[in-house]
């Protein structure tokens, strides 16, 4: 995440697909946090109240204008050429708004400014617009960068073993599979995910976001989710009102179809952010939390980078300072790679490249027998 700058992506892509597909070390670093955090600015710690509206009002800005022009010109539009327009606003318009979305995560992790109050009042009216619910995503999102790369405790995208996997995988272990995997897992993952606990961590009963007295909440938060589920169901009462008044092809036109383009940004993002043939996992015999924030892997996005505010190319440095604001994180990225060494992660592989080798190679996790590390895992795909 930042907005400020660009890494030289150039120079990263050159590397040999067998360096990208290269191991990570897994063994403890020869560093510590406060090792990490010296190396960078003390400025970028800073959060700037003024500078993180600024980014609210200028993506509200331009979802404003995308809003006007699909309403205003394409209805006046001849019908082979609004078949066109409307698609192209729905592309345009879902990527303005993921980047409103990673604005209001990052109220969620309190790097929006220095007052909590301020930071949740933005989040929440933010998320509830895009049908988040605020404080019960931003509490099992907290706990994933308290456990992640965790196989026991982390919150989502938790890899299975091979004793683990449905009966289906096998079915679905060729191109017309994974077709029709990523295609669910890009249009309903996201709602399946906060309904059901989808990919999520297994908890010993029915888990889900908008359930307050669920498993995954204690009761210092109950009364927040309470919160949440208002903010939502107040949106979709909005919503009905404006299917009244508009009719539901408008809603689904104007809002409907960008929103859907939100939603697989949203999974596209954390599941290659997450997901890597490099990347180790660890039980609870090996897993700490420095080497669990470091099994995570930044990503190009090509221009999409800075509409997303850097969440894809900064995703490593985030992981190790959360409160940070998305702006510094540029920055703060260049000053730790020389620290981080190999622990270092970056894959510059065209994304729709690097989801289908993703969704080929990483199928479940297993231990190398002739590792003698037995808590440290790896994907593999032999079924």
């Amino acid at each position: 995440m930042g907005a400020g700058g660009r890494m030289n992506v150039s120079t990263e892509a050159k590397r040999s697909k067998s360096d990208v597909l290269k191991r990570v070390p897994y063994s403890k670093p020869p560093f510590t946090v406060g090792d990490v955090k010296k190396a960078i600015p003390p400025h970028c710690f800073k959060r700037s109240v003024i500078r993180s509206f600024s980014y609210v009002f200028y993506d509200l800005a331009i979802a404003s204008l995308f809003y006007y022009v699909a309403t205003t010109y394409i209805p006046l539009l001849p019908q082979p050429l609004s078949f066109l327009a409307w698609p192209l606003y729905w592309i345009c318009q879902g990527c303005v708004l993921t980047g409103v979305w990673v604005i209001a995560h990052e109220c969620g992790h309190h790097a929006f400014s220095d007052y909590q109050w301020l930071d949740d009042t933005v989040g929440l009216i933010l998320h509830s617009a895009l049908l988040v619910p605020y404080f019960s995503w931003k509490y099992s999102h907290r706990r994933h960068h308290s456990n992640t790369g965790s196989l026991e405790r982390d919150e989502v995208f938790v890899p299975k073993a091979k004793s683990n996997l449905r009966w289906s995988a096998k079915f679905l272990n060729n191109p017309l599979g994974r077709v029709l995997t990523l295609a669910v897992q890009l249009t309903l993952g996201w709602p399946l995910y906060l309904m059901f606990n989808v990919s999520g961590r297994p908890y010993d009963r029915f888990a889900c976001h908008y359930d307050p007295h669920g498993p995954i909440y204690n009761d210092r938060e109950r009364l927040q989710i309470y919160l949440s589920d208002v903010g939502v169901l107040s949106v979709f009462y909005g919503l009905y009102r404006l299917v009244a008044a508009k009719g539901l092809a408008w809603v689904v036109c104007v809002y409907g179809c960008p929103l859907l383009i939100v939603n697989g940004f949203l999974v596209l993002i954390t599941y290659l952010q997450h997901t890597h043939p490099s990347l180790p996992h660890y039980d609870s015999l090996e897993w700490d939390w420095l080497r669990g924030a470091l099994a995570t892997v930044d990503r190009d996005y090509g221009i999409l980078n800075k509409v997303f505010h850097n969440i894809t190319d900064t995703h490593v440095a985030h992981h190790l300072f959360s409160t940070m604001p998305h702006y510094h994180a540029m920055e703060a990225t260049k000053a730790i790679k020389p620290i981080l060494g190999d622990y270092y992660q970056f894959d510059g592989t065209p994304i729709f490249k690097a989801m289908w080798r993703e969704a080929k190679e990483c199928i479940y996790v297993e231990q190398d027998d002739a590792d003698q590390n037995k808590g440290v895992f790896w994907y593999n795909n032999k079924l």
